[in-house]
C-alpha cells in the first residue's frame, strides 16, 4: 500500500516536471503573485496558466487566496521541503560514492608512481 507521503511526493515531482510550473514556483518564491502576474512572462492564456496553477495546488505547492476578484498565489515552502528532504538522502548517497571514487583514484595515482 502506498502511503500518503509517497503520494504527496509523487504529486510534487509530477508538478515540478514541467518547466512552466517550475518557473511559476520560482516567481512565487520571490513574492506572492496574482494569476495575471504569473501569466505575464508566458505566451499562453490565463486559462492555461490557471491549469498549471491547479496542478501546483493539487501538489500542495501553491496556496491561493482570493481577495475580491483577485487571486493571489503564494508558495507553500513546507511541501517543497518534502521534495528537498527526499533529494537530500540521494545527495548524501552520491557524495559518499564520489568520496569512495576519489579515494580509489588517489590510491591508483600513488601506485603509478
Amino acid at each position: 500500500m502506498v502511503n500518503h507521503n509517497e503520494n504527496q511526493l509523487n504529486e510534487i515531482f509530477q508538478a515540478l516536471a514541467d518547466p512552466t510550473r517550475r518557473e511559476i514556483v520560482h516567481m512565487m518564491a520571490q513574492k506572492e503573485r496574482t494569476v495575471s502576474e504569473l501569466a505575464e512572462p508566458f505566451d499562453m492564456s490565463l486559462a492555461a496558466i490557471s491549469k498549471h496553477i491547479k496542478v501546483l495546488e493539487r501538489a500542495n505547492l501553491v496556496k491561493r487566496r482570493v481577495t475580491g476578484r483577485t487571486h493571489l498565489c503564494s508558495l507553500n515552502a513546507e511541501s517543497l521541503s518534502q521534495a528537498t528532504e527526499w533529494l537530500r538522502f540521494y545527495e548524501k548517497f552520491w557524495s559518499n560514492r564520489f568520496d569512495l571514487l576519489e579515494s580509489e583514484l588517489l590510491k591508483a595515482k600513488k601506485n603509478e608512481h
